[in-house]
C-alpha cells in the first residue's frame, strides 16, 4: 500500500498543478493553446527537451537495451541531432508563426502555401499518427501503475483514472497545465533515472564498466550492432529520419510557438543535447536487469525496468519510480490531447464552416478535449498489440511532413502548394502500404548490397515523397505573386512573411 500512496501523491500533485496553472490567465484560444506566446527558457526547455521523456522511453529504452542492445542507441543519437537542427529551425518557424499569431502546426502550412486545404491535409495526418502515440501513453501508464503497486491496482482503472486527470487539466488550463507538470515530471525522472542508472549497475556489479564486461561476457553479441539487420547503415538512416521528423509532430512544432523570443531556442540547443545523455542511464538500467531478471522475452523486455527495481528496492521507492512514469504519460499525453483538438478545430472544422469565430474554435477545440481521450481510451483497451505498428506509422507519417516545411522556408517558392500536397499524399501512402504489407529495402531489391537492404524503409517514402513534390511543382508552378521569405541565419532578422 505504500506504493499505491505515493502513486496517488504524485498524481494529486500533477492534477494540482494543472489546475493551478490558469490562475491570474484570461484563457482565450492563443493563451490556451500557446501560452500567450509568454514563455521564457525553461518552460520551452521542458516542453521540447523534456518530451523525450515519454513513456515510450521510459519503458522502451530499457526494453530495447535488454532486447535487442546496442541498436538501442539509436535513441540517444536521433533527438541530439534534433536539437543541433532547431538551432536555426525554430527560430525561422517562431518568427513566421508570431508575425501571422499561427496557433496550430497546420496554420503554417496554410499560411505559408495559401492553401487551406492542405492545411486539413496536414492536420488529419497529425492527428491519425497522435492518437496511436497517445494510445501508447495510456497503455504504458497502465503497465507503470499496475507493476509498481504490485498489482493492487489494474491497468485498466490506472488508465481511466490517469485519462480523466489529464483531460481535467487540459481542457481547463491547455498548455499552461502541460508546463507546470513537466516542471515536477522532469524533476522526478532525472532523480530516478540518474538513481537507477547508478545503484543498479554498482550494487549488482560493482560498477558500470563491470556490469559490462558481465553482459559481453553472458552475451557476446548484446553490445554490438549485427552485421545484417539493425546494421550500422540500419543505424545511420533510423536516426537521420528520426531527426528530420522530430520537430514534426504537431505537438512538439506548435509549442515552439510558445516561446517569448527566438533567443530562447538557441540557448535551448545548446544544452538539450547534453539532456539527452540522461537517457544512457535508462539504458544502464536495462543492461543491468539483462542478468538480474533474466527470461523476458519479444514485448515482456519493455517490463525489465520495472521488475528489476521491484526487486531492488522498497515499497516507497517503487512507488517513486511509479509516480514519475505516471508524469511520463500525462505530459506528453496532455499535449497531443491539446494539439488534435486544435489542429481539428482550425484546420478541419474551420474549414467547412469558415465563418466560425475565434472564440467559437477555442471552445470548440476545448470540447473536443474529452472526446479525443474517449476515443484514444476505445483504442487502448481494444487495440491489441498492433499498436506497435501504429506507433511506427505514426512517426514515419509526420516524417513526410518534413520536405514541404523544408522548402517553404526557402528565399523563393521552389515548391506549389499541389506539388506540397501530392509528395504528402505518396509518402503517407507509401509509408501506409509498408506497414500493412511488412516489406523492406531488402526484400524489394533483394540484389542490392547489404549496407543497402538494411536501410530504413522509411527513407523510400521519404524519397518518393521529394520526388512527387518536386515534379508536381515544376508542372503547377507559376510566377510567384509574393515573397514569403523565411531566414533561417541565426541573427538574421525577422521576414516579411
Amino acid at each position: 500500500m505504500t506504493a499505491i500512496a505515493v502513486i496517488l501523491v504524485f498524481l494529486a500533485a500533477a492534477l494540482l498543478l494543472g489546475l493551478r496553472a490558469r490562475r491570474g490567465k484570461d484563457m482565450d484560444f492563443e493563451e490556451w493553446s500557446v501560452g500567450g506566446r509568454g514563455f521564457g527558457t525553461v518552460f520551452v526547455f521542458l516542453l521540447l527537451a523534456g518530451e523525450i521523456y515519454t513513456t515510450f522511453t521510459f519503458l522502451g529504452a530499457s526494453g530495447w537495451a535488454y532486447g535487442k542492445g546496442a541498436p538501442a542507441y539509436y535513441i540517444l543519437c536521433y533527438a541530439s541531432l534534433a536539437y543541433v537542427l532547431s538551432y536555426w529551425l525554430l527560430p525561422a518557424i517562431w518568427r513566421y508563426a508570431k508575425e501571422h499569431r499561427l496557433l496550430s502546426q497546420s496554420d503554417f502550412f496554410v499560411s505559408k502555401f495559401d492553401s487551406p486545404l492542405l492545411g486539413a491535409l496536414v492536420a488529419l495526418v497529425g492527428v491519425v499518427a497522435m492518437v496511436p502515440y497517445l494510445v501508447l501513453q495510456l497503455k504504458g501508464l497502465g503497465i507503470i501503475v499496475s507493476l509498481s503497486s504490485y498489482g493492487h491496482i489494474s491497468p485498466h482503472w490506472a488508465i481511466i483514472i490517469g485519462t480523466v486527470a489529464l483531460t481535467v487539466y487540459v481542457t481547463i488550463s491547455g498548455i499552461h497545465g502541460s508546463a507546470w507538470t513537466s516542471v515536477l515530471k522532469d524533476g522526478a525522472i532525472l532523480a530516478v533515472v540518474l538513481i537507477l542508472g547508478i545503484y543498479l549497475p554498482v550494487h549488482y556489479f560493482g560498477g558500470i564498466g563491470d556490469m559490462f564486461r558481465a553482459v559481453d561476457k553472458a552475451q557476446p553479441d548484446l553490445l554490438t550492432l549485427p552485421s545484417s539487420g539493425m546494421s550500422p547503415s540500419w543505424f545511420a538512416s533510423t536516426v537521420l529520419l528520426s531527426a528530420v521528423g522530430f520537430y514534426m509532430w504537431p505537438h512538439t512544432f506548435s509549442a515552439s510557438y510558445s516561446a517569448q523570443n527566438e533567443r530562447v531556442f538557441r540557448r535551448n540547443a545548446i544544452f538539450m543535447p547534453l539532456y539527452q545523455l540522461i537517457l544512457l542511464f535508462v539504458f544502464f538500467a536495462g543492461f543491468a536487469a539483462v542478468l538480474v531478471v533474466p527470461g523476458l522475452k519479444g514485448a515482456d523486455a519493455d517490463l525489465s525496468l520495472l521488475r528489476i527495481t521491484v526487486e531492488s528496492f522498497p515499497p516507497w521507492f517503487v512507488g517513486v519510480v511509479g509516480g514519475a512514469g505516471v508524469l511520463t504519460a500525462l505530459v506528453p499525453g496532455s499535449l497531443l490531447l491539446m494539439s488534435s483538438a486544435t489542429c481539428l478545430a482550425k484546420n478541419v472544422y474551420r474549414l467547412a464552416r469558415p465563418r466560425t469565430t475565434d472564440a467559437q474554435v477555442g471552445r470548440l477545440a476545448q470540447l473536443l478535449v474529452p472526446a479525443i481521450a474517449l476515443i484514444a481510451l476505445y483504442f487502448t483497451f481494444n487495440g491489441g498489440s498492433s499498436i506497435v505498428s501504429l506507433l511506427l506509422m505514426g512517426y514515419a507519417l509526420v516524417t513526410q511532413l518534413f520536405p514541404a516545411l523544408l522548402a517553404s522556408l526557402a528565399s523563393r517558392r521552389i515548391v506549389t502548394k499541389q506539388g506540397a500536397a501530392a509528395g504528402i499524399v505518396v509518402g503517407v501512402i507509401t509509408v501506409a502500404l509498408v506497414t500493412i504489407t511488412g516489406v523492406s529495402v531488402g526484400s524489394l531489391l533483394p540484389g542490392l548490397p547489404q549496407a543497402v537492404k538494411d536501410l530504413n524503409v522509411g527513407v523510400v517514402a521519404l524519397v518518393l515523397n521529394v520526388l512527387v513534390m518536386t515534379a508536381v511543382s515544376a508542372a503547377t508552378r507559376t510566377p510567384a505573386s509574393g515573397d514569403d521569405r523565411v531566414n533561417l541565419r541565426p541573427e538574421a532578422p525577422a521576414s516579411a512573411g
